[in-house]
């Protein structure tokens, strides 16, 4: 009987003892109590506690946490926004006074979570309630900014901190999102337009441009050969002249009279016009009246030309 009761208390005693020894995990903090009095904390790996005396109240996870938000908020002028975000934080620190907050401060996790929540709910409500819903999308950053200034002392009194709040989606009612939509459409009918517009207004002003060059280069071109039209004539009478005085002075030394040299011009001007008239009606007096008018005509031209000259020559 003795031998029975000795194995029972020792027995008993073994599980006393191993229940001292406790294990904690990795980024976890164990929160001991002695009879419902917070007495100190156990830090991750082998630790001890007092059999029958040291409870673990509860085990804090130093990691980060994430929960995901999804709640309205109502601008200036009466919009209504849909938010989706996720918020992630994490217990501020390991000492044991942030442990203690942590641990005693809400009854469990869950009233943590709402007491989260809602406060940045409300943040986040009061400061959208402010803008306009056209600012809205582009404030993301300032919301967060908000956000962080205002609960960050209130998470740090109880024992956490705000690492991140990422804004996901912002979207606004059905008519609303219709109106936007057609309001970008707009803007940018308008831009292709204006872009339409100046394009067109470059093409046209290039095309006048060319056009215009176009048109001074062929009067440059033009004036060119005017004035080469007009040197070539005026060196082909100038040979004309040249050759005519020339003949006129060996009619004159072989003492022939030098009408004939007009009467050959007015035939070889018959034979110009005959071979290079390309079908065209020239009309002509070739009758010996016609022949004897047009030599009389071209001698008294011949006349008053020595006339002129002798007189030019007497004035000298």
């Amino acid at each position: 009987m003795i031998s029975y009761s000795l194995i029972i208390f020792g027995f008993i005693a073994l599980v006393i003892l191993l229940s001292s020894f406790v294990t904690v995990k990795q980024g976890t903090i164990a929160v001991i109590t002695v009879f419902g009095k917070y007495r100190r904390i156990l830090t991750p790996g082998l630790n001890f506690k007092i059999p029958l005396i040291e409870f673990i109240y509860s085990r804090i996870s130093i990691q980060n946490r994430s929960v995901e938000l999804e709640f309205q908020a109502v601008t200036i002028d009466q919009a209504n926004v849909y938010f989706k975000s996720m918020l992630l934080y994490s217990v501020n620190n390991q000492n044991e006074e942030t442990i203690k907050n942590v641990a005693f401060k809400f009854v469990n996790d869950q009233n943590l979570m709402q007491a989260l929540i809602r406060t940045i709910e409300g943040t986040i409500r009061s400061f959208v309630a402010t803008k306009k819903q056209s600012e809205v999308l582009s404030l993301r950053k300032d919301i967060v900014e908000h956000v962080k200034d205002q609960i960050d002392a209130v998470l740090e009194s109880w024992g956490y901190h705000l690492q991140d709040l990422q804004i996901n989606d912002i979207t606004f009612d059905e008519v609303i999102l219709t109106s936007m939509s057609r309001v970008v459409a707009s803007n940018n009918l308008k831009a292709a337009a204006e872009n339409e517009g100046q394009a067109l207004l470059i093409t046209k002003t290039k095309a006048a441009e060319a056009e215009g060059n176009a048109i001074k280069i062929s009067a440059n071109a033009e004036r060119e050969a005017a004035q080469l039209r007009g040197q070539g004539i005026a060196l082909f009478r100038e040979e004309v002249a040249k050759g005519m005085t020339q003949a006129a002075k060996e009619m004159q030394t072989a003492n022939l009279d030098t009408s004939v040299i007009l009467f050959t011009m007015w035939t070889e001007a018959i034979k110009h016009f005959s071979e290079n008239g390309k079908g065209n009606v020239i009309f002509l007096d070739g009758s010996s009246d016609g022949m004897k008018r047009t030599m009389e005509q071209m001698m008294s031209i011949n006349m008053l030309d020595r006339t002129g000259n002798f007189e030019d020559k007497k004035k000298k």
